[in-house]
């Protein structure tokens, strides 16, 4: 048996409940893994309003998590038990103790990479991949847009994209956001509630305008976007935190100056072994390779102490830098503290060991050891919350 977060019906926080669920042996081509860290995404958040389609309920929630193999089903080559390893992807149930999953989807984790790491980059990391390598391949001297910039995403994008030697021109929502885009590799910050980025971009380019715009904002953002890319540019739609853009025929994409429109999804991307075996590469390269390429230590300090202090505050802004009125950091705060703060229906006291701390530019992180349902045990997990 195993201890998991499940709801009976769709609403807020509190139709999380902790249960005990049959996890079962892993069948063919499966293992069952022992959770040490999960993923809070904002997914889940929309996952539990109602907002994504589920299969059934009860239903597990979650698709991010970290820890080691416990069980080895029939048929698995490459994976064996003590392995740490992370997950990401279907099916959902990464709120739990334990879990069965496809050695498809499964990825060994480096010695230099913690659980907590994994956990909470592994959605992000390999969407920025993909956005970087696959939906369009950045190459050096390129000058590129991405929307969000100081984001879970944008974050990871403005540093990859750094070093591969390009100009990187990022939108956010406020000074401080400002800031820790540009501590993270992003050259040009333009806060769009303030400036017409679009115009901004031509401006930097010289009129030219970016091969590529990276765009996870929707509605708010998307006809600006279309303003901004060069002749036969690729328009990567990839996230509507504002809301669906209005629809528009093919044709216009020709008047636009040939451009591409794509909304590219991870799951695409990774399809086969080989695919997803590719996430694994070394993003970055190592620091004789980047010399030229770093700040100066003294900004780097100056940027890491900023990060500090924007990780600590109270979490009011948007997860992503949104125009819109979707989905705020709030929101995703009350599920994670719901999360953290949830015992089963039996009469245990809420752990006095609870703590709520950061983990990186563009996560929170909280560890709470939940009291099982006869206060005999306990629910040993860190889940790591991305609020930027």
């Amino acid at each position: 048996m195993s201890k998991a977060f499940r709801f009976h019906r769709h609403g807020g926080p509190e139709v999380l409940a902790l249960e005990e669920v049959d996890v079962g042996t892993p069948g063919p081509g499966q293992v069952r893994m022992r959770n040490v860290a999960v993923a809070v995404n904002y997914r889940d958040v929309l996952m539990r309003k109602g907002v994504h389609t589920i299969k059934s309920f009860p239903s597990g929630i979650g698709l991010e998590s970290a820890g080691v193999i416990d069980a080895v089903g029939p048929d698995v080559t490459g994976f064996a038990i003590g392995d740490r390893v992370a997950f990401a992807g279907m099916p959902e149930g990464s709120y739990a103790e334990f879990r069965v999953v496809p050695t498809a989807r499964l990825i060994a984790l480096p010695a230099g990479i913690d659980e907590r790491t994994a956990a909470s980059m592994m959605i992000r990391g390999m969407t920025a991949r993909t956005l970087l390598h696959d939906t369009y391949a950045v190459k050096s001297r390129d000058t590129i847009l991405v929307h969000a910039a100081a984001g879970g995403v944008g974050l990871i994008m403005c540093q990859w994209a750094k070093h591969l030697g390009a100009t990187v021109i990022g939108t956010v929502s406020s000074d401080e956001k400002a800031a820790v885009a540009r501590a993270h590799g992003c050259d040009h910050a333009i806060v769009y509630t303030r400036e017409d980025f679009a115009e901004r971009v031509r401006e930097i380019t010289k009129g030219e305008g970016v091969p590529v715009v990276y765009d996870s904002v929707g509605k708010a953002t998307f006809e600006g976007s279309l303003k901004c890319l060069r002749r036969r540019g690729v328009m990567a739609s990839f996230g509507e935190a504002s809301g669906d853009p209005d629809p528009m025929p093919p044709r216009r994409l020709g008047a636009l100056g040939s451009i591409y429109l794509t909304h590219p999804s991870v799951s695409n991307y990774t399809v086969t072994r080989a695919e997803l075996e590719r996430h694994r590469q070394r993003p970055v390269p190592n620091g004789a390779e980047r010399q030229g390429q770093d700040r100066d230590q003294q900004d780097l300090s100056a940027a890491r102490r900023t990060a500090g202090a924007r990780r600590h505050r109270g979490a009011q802004d948007h997860r992503l830098d949104r125009a819109g009125s979707v989905g705020s950091a709030k929101a995703h705060a009350n599920h994670a503290q719901v999360v953290a703060q949830t015992r089963t229906r039996g009469s245990c006291p809420p752990s006095p060991r609870q703590k709520f701390g950061g983990h990186g530019a563009q996560a929170r992180a909280f560890a709470h050891p939940t009291s099982a349902g006869s206060c005999g045990g306990q629910l040993r997990l860190t889940f790591v919350a991305s609020l930027a």
